[in-house]
């Protein structure tokens, strides 16, 4: 039965390492451009597997940033993945060993969490490592061969390309913001406030790191409390 859990979650893998490694490839290009070596950014990308984290955390790393800015922005960005864990860990078969949580926590990102609540009854964990054993190393070889070309391609189209990582969080926060009016002030909003740290004097002296904490945090909360979601909504949802 194992066995079986674990081709379906190959199968469902699959289009979501494809995924990953056209968004890791541009992690790994802007890292080796930033400074970093290959291998350092491939580590990286073997030892998290985190979109935004990842971009985040590279902001802070090439800004010199400190650790306890670096362990916040990671805890604030990824808290949705302990959420997410949460949540499977209690769809999962009882008769697995405690440890397999751990194991599923670690692979949890937000496509895989996708795909396993959308199953049906109970999840085996040996689902999530057939998905795992192909997004991480899509995630890990992307990086790989973007950093590879980020050594080897003209500046101008290292330029260029660097542009699809934009593309990807548009393609993120259109669709839902359509359907959501609440979610395009959300995003106005924390456009404005990314804005005024980057360009108001002041807070422009603010690093990168908390800047993100402060415009996540703030933009949350007044969501929460402005427009908070009816019981009824999330069940329509």
């Amino acid at each position: 039965m194992n066995s079986e859990y674990f081709k379906k979650g190959i199968k469902a893998g699959i289009p979501i390492a494809l995924g990953y490694f056209a968004v890791s490839f541009t992690f790994g290009m802007m890292a080796v451009k930033g400074g970093m070596t290959l291998w350092q950014s491939v580590l990286i990308s073997l030892t998290n597997l985190t979109s935004a984290g990842q971009f985040a955390g590279l902001d802070i790393i090439l800004a010199g940033g400190t650790l306890w800015e670096m362990a916040l922005t990671q805890l604030i960005i990824n808290l949705r993945y302990m959420l997410m864990s949460l949540t499977i860990s209690q769809k999962l078969d009882k008769k697995y060993a405690f440890f397999h949580r751990f194991f599923v926590a670690f692979g949890m990102t937000d496509e895989i969490f996708g795909v396993s609540a959308a199953a049906s009854g109970k999840v085996s964990p040996f689902f999530h490592y057939g998905a795992m054993a192909l997004a991480i190393p899509g995630w890990t070889l992307g990086t790989l061969v973007g950093a590879i070309a980020g050594t080897v391609l003209p500046n101008f189209i290292i330029s260029a390309l660097s542009v699809a990582i934009y593309g990807m969080f548009l393609a993120i926060i259109i669709p839902p913001a359509k359907k959501n009016r609440t979610l395009v002030w959300v995003i106005v909003l924390a456009i404005a406030l990314s804005t005024a740290f980057k360009y108001i004097p002041g807070l422009n002296k603010v690093s990168s790191g908390f800047a993100i904490i402060i415009v996540t945090v703030l933009v949350a909360a007044l969501a929460a409390w402005l427009r908070p979601i009816k019981e009824e909504e999330e069940a329509v949802e």
